[in-house]
């Protein structure tokens, strides 16, 4: 494995070595657990082994759809909620240009809809598309869930009175089960290019499935470096890995630890802007896993130095209920280096010939030294540079890491059933059929 190092150093003024080493034996039955598939929720354990399992076919096929995409679009839209979006936002934010929407392309910009029910939104959404070249991917495993089936049917109305349902069909690609739901249903009668959701993935776990890669290759990026990234991380983590050297076994102890004494929060820290993405995925992956039964650790997150300067007083010296994970880049993209000024003025000399780079650095640095010298234990990770091969690594060592705490956690962390209670409610205010008994009750409450 490349490119790729955990550091829990800085959490050992407040947990022993021999607080995670602990796990050991526990921390083994469950990846025993869950590549033998006795532990809970193992009918979603498809994205386990599905780094190596995809085919150079497979890839070729994602790329000649985001080709054909790339031909006929300025904008192509994806439509989806919760993992059928954050994980190609991530990579695809992380990747970018922060400033691309304002440069010139050589791949369309992807935009999205179905992550939220808001009218302006969508207004402003339709406007741009007017006078652009556009088209859409559509995921969903039912084709029924509100968010995004409502922006679909507005969207693909849009589509067809533009360039007609015969050609229309030509700019739309759905994402969905092997066959059933409504979206199968439609995409079978319309003639849609489509790819498919295992049904052993859950959203959430999805980002390397067709979910994420045709998202990821229609923005330019090299989904083969991705799933090699993703490979090389599965094999590090896999049964016949050592406890001391699977990354993801440690960082799930050592999480473990510290909810132990108390610290109950894991916020995860940046310094580059371009992750801000990756934390939202690593948000609901995290959250959406462990959050049941009274139990889990809470994912918030942070971009500094930006939030240093809203949150910093809080980290440093409110509830000692936290710690925090750090993600690291080693290396930037660029260079620039701060210059003399005769004036002096801000008084920034002493930066003279250092690159921003460093400055950021020590701003981390600095940091992590004050948040551990205010209580709070620090977990780093490094990467060498955000690309396509990192990421990968990235996106496979926090799934793998999240279902071996679920199970040190004593959870299911393949479902969500609390989820449901939002919708249930919803259905029952805007009286949809079948939920008759439902709006009654909930009509009384108000």
């Amino acid at each position: 494995m490349r490119n790729f190092k955990l550091d829990y150093s800085k959490t050992l003024d407040f947990i022993r070595k021999e607080d995670i080493f602990g796990y050991e034996s526990q921390v083994k039955e469950h990846i025993d657990a869950l590549y033998n598939k006795t532990g809970r929720g193992n009918d979603f354990l498809g994205w386990l082994n599905l780094p190596s399992s995809i085919t150079f076919n497979e890839l070729k096929d994602i790329q000649d759809t985001a080709n054909n995409l790339k031909e006929k679009c300025e904008v192509v839209v994806v439509i989806g909620i919760g993992g059928s979006y954050l994980g190609s936002k991530a990579v695809i934010d992380a990747l970018s240009d922060n400033f691309s929407q304002l440069k010139e392309r050589t791949s369309p910009l992807v935009v999205y809809a179905g992550q939220n029910i808001g009218e302006d939104y969508i207004t402003e959404l339709r406007e741009v598309l007017a006078n652009r070249q556009w088209g859409i991917v559509v995921i969903s495993k039912s084709g029924t869930t509100t968010e995004p089936a409502l922006a679909f049917r507005i969207l693909k109305s849009d589509l067809e009175v533009r360039y007609g349902k015969a050609k229309a069909k030509d700019r739309i690609v759905a994402v969905t089960d092997a066959e059933r739901g409504a979206l199968r249903t439609l995409a079978t009668q319309e003639g849609y290019k489509t790819y498919i959701i295992p049904d052993d993935v859950g959203g959430r776990f999805s980002v390397l499935t067709p979910v994420g890669l045709l998202p990821i290759a229609i923005s330019g990026f090299d989904i083969t470096d991705l799933v090699k990234g993703a490979v090389d991380m599965e094999k590090q983590t896999g049964p016949g890995v050592s406890f001391e050297e699977n990354p993801a076994a440690i960082y799930a102890a050592t999480r473990n630890a510290l909810l132990n004494i108390g610290k109950g929060i894991e916020i995860m820290a940046n310094y580059n802007p371009k992750l801000h993405y990756f934390a939202e995925w690593w948000k609901q992956l995290y959250g959406e896993s462990e959050g049941k039964e009274g139990k889990g650790i809470f994912p918030a997150a942070v971009d500094f130095t930006s939030d240093l300067h809203s949150m910093g007083q809080y980290v440093q010296e409110g509830q000692r209920n936290l710690f925090e994970t750090v993600i690291s880049v080693a290396s930037a993209d660029s260079q620039v280096v701060l210059t003399d000024d005769d004036d002096n003025l801000d008084g920034l000399n002493y930066l003279t010939g250092k690159r921003v780079d460093e400055v950021n650095k020590m701003a981390e640095l600095g940091t992590m030294l004050a948040h551990v010298d205010g209580g709070v234990p620090n977990i780093r990770i490094e990467i060498s540079k955000l690309n396509e091969y990192n990421l990968g690594q990235l996106i496979y060592f926090y799934e793998i890491a999240c279902a071996i705490s679920g199970y040190i956690l004593g959870v299911n962390p393949f479902d969500q059933p609390g989820v449901e209670a939002y919708k249930k409610n919803m259905f029952a205010l805007l009286e949809k059929p079948g939920f008759e008994e439902e709006t009654k009750a909930i009509k009384a409450k108000l």
